[in-house]
């Protein structure tokens, strides 16, 4: 009996451990699987995108951000410029997307000398500020990362950028590389998780969001910023591809459209916060979108190196697919890459056609668009400019229209599958299920990307009331403070001046989570400022005095005084 007593609590224990094992392999599983939610994002893009809000703005309007070439630049403008092609050293098209204020950059911000900053290659200055804003963005201080295991992806390739004069020579080294782009941010930031950067040619940025979603999963970080940045510093792609002929004569992607006549460079830069779901819950981050799967993959010996190869675009959507467990029915609409090449064009769609477009309910037809056509082909930052502008649409439910389609491709056999081109303004159906959309990226280097991205879900996280003060907390509809900070006086008014503009357009954001959002969800820093308010005319006055420097350290304004015209109290300390 005592044997039999010892055996049944032997096999007890044996079960008992089987089925802990069993429950943890099964978790790691659901590990590996897990939806990435995207918490904040950044950007700047061509036609004055300062942001996630300025991009739908432009796209939902039907904008084109498409503009002549910048001065500041040194190009030699007339020289560069020849209408008749075939001359070499010339572009046959004097357009672009570009940033015009990509030379502006706030170096004391970040700890960096004046010299070195001017041997920076500007994409490394512009993932710096936009990592910085995209984390504000998700309500997360950068400043209190220090240390932490968060993880840097940036897409960025070289672009001519470069000075060798005697007094940068101790900085050109840094400056140029492009693997420092990722490292930068990292080390200014004091982020221990791994740093990469992508070159991947034009799916640069999407290869890199996807390489962070399975740093994510795998634990090799708890929070990642992904994204990716061109700046032009010389003519040069417009040169090459005039060569090639390969520019559309005036400048604009006629993304999929029968008169695709070539493609249209840009510049950009984007950024989104990535971490886990669950992860993301568990904090109580604002969740915009989720990425429910993605997959990468190569080209091969195709029709030749820089030749799009359809049988691998459609194999890299199918990987995507069953990476989020979903069939293509699932998804609604596509952000293609679509350059508005004759070649690349007809071949991407084809791919859609023959994945997407199979097997579909009668009234869902996949639709198709592309970003292209509003800002033009902004190369190493195009895959992330696709994901922000989805997660937005996701967010308001619509499906933008692509700009310049005067027909549907004729090269495309668009009658051997289900899928149409956005070429209106669509409200997005409710189907029962969440709205999801695909984004592909294609590299000249052959190297595709797909990613697909799902609705949010329908519980909105809050801010946890530990990380608010006291003084903020059960704030009614009376007078609040709206703290300001900046690194000095100059950014101090510069910051009171979007402050202003924001809270003048913000909607129906009240005035209290402006106020709690600047205490608890942004970087207090050394020059600060607060104004007391009870309205939004109070506070877009009060801010102006900020914003034009008439109130000083030290000095209390009243409210009702003739400095202020209208409103309660500036106070600056």
């Amino acid at each position: 009996m005592a044997d039999e007593s010892k055996l049944r609590d032997y096999l007890k224990r044996t079960l008992a451990e089987a089925r802990r094992s069993h429950q943890r392999v099964l978790e790691l599983e659901a590990e590996k699987s897990e939806p990435i939610a995207v918490v904040g994002m950044a950007c700047r893009l061509p036609g004055g995108v300062a942001g996630p809000e300025d991009l739908w703005r432009l796209v939902s309007e039907g904008r084109d951000g498409m503009s002549g070439f910048p001065s500041d630049r040194g190009w030699d403008l007339e020289g560069v410029f020849d209408s008749a092609p075939g001359r070499t050293g010339t572009s046959y098209v004097p357009r672009g997307g570009f940033l015009y204020d990509a030379a502006e950059f706030d170096a004391g911000f970040f700890g960096i000398s004046p010299r070195e900053a001017l041997a920076m290659d500007p994409q490394q200055r512009l993932l710096l500020e936009t990592s910085w804003e995209a984390l504000e963005q998700a309500g997360i201080d950068p400043g209190t990362l220090k240390g932490q295991e968060v993880a840097v992806f940036s897409g960025v390739y070289e672009q001519g950028y470069g000075f060798s004069t005697a007094e940068l020579e101790g900085f050109i080294g840094t400056g140029a590389m492009t693997s420092v782009a990722s490292g930068r941010v990292s080390y200014v930031l004091g982020l221990e998780g791994p740093a990469v950067t992508v070159d991947a040619a034009c799916s640069s940025s999407l290869v890199a969001i996807h390489l962070a979603a399975q740093a994510l999963r795998q634990g090799e970080c708890s929070l990642a910023l992904a994204g990716g940045a061109t700046v032009m510093a010389t003519p040069g792609a417009f040169v090459a591809f005039s060569r090639h002929g390969g520019l559309a004569v005036d400048g604009r992607i006629k993304a999929f459209s029968d008169a695709a006549d070539g493609t249209g460079w840009a510049e950009g830069v984007g950024v989104v916060v990535l971490e886990r779901l669950s992860q993301a819950r568990r904090r109580g981050h604002r969740i915009l979108a989720v990425i429910r799967g993605s997959a990468v993959n190569q080209d091969g010996a195709s029709n030749g190196l820089t030749a799009p190869n359809g049988p691998s675009q459609q194999q890299v959507i199918r990987k995507a697919l069953a990476n989020a467990g979903l069939s293509p029915a699932d998804v609604d609409v596509v952000e293609g890459h679509g350059t508005g090449t004759v070649l690349g064009d007809p071949i991407e769609a084809q791919a859609l056609i023959a994945t997407y477009g199979q097997d579909r309910p009668e009234d869902r037809p996949l639709w198709l668009g592309s970003l292209k056509s509003n800002i033009g082909h902004t190369q190493a930052a195009a895959g992330v400019a696709g994901v922000i502008k989805m997660v937005q649409a996701l967010r308001y439910g619509v499906m933008p229209p692509t700009l310049h389609v005067d027909a549907p491709s004729t090269k495309v056999d668009w009658s051997a599958g289900a899928v149409e081109l956005l070429t209106e303004a669509r409200a997005w159906p409710d189907t029962g299920r969440p709205r999801r959309a695909g984004v592909s990226s294609f590299g000249v280097s052959g190297t595709n990307a797909h990613l697909i991205l799902e609705q949010a879900p329908h519980e909105q996280s809050v801010t946890p009331l530990e990380s608010v003060p006291e003084s903020m907390v059960d704030v009614g509809d009376g007078v609040v403070p709206l703290v300001v900070s900046a690194r000095s006086a100059g950014s101090l008014a510069g910051q009171a001046e979007r402050l202003a503009s924001f809270v003048e357009s913000g909607g129906k954001v009240p005035l209290t989570d402006v106020a709690v959002a600047l205490v608890a969800q942004r970087g207090v820093l050394s020059e600060r400022a607060v104004v007391v308010a009870g309205s939004r005319g109070e506070a877009v006055a009060g801010f102006g005095v900020l914003a034009r420097g008439d109130a000083h350290p030290g000095v209390v304004v009243g409210g009702l005084s003739s400095a202020v015209g209208v409103g309660r109290t500036v106070v600056v300390f």
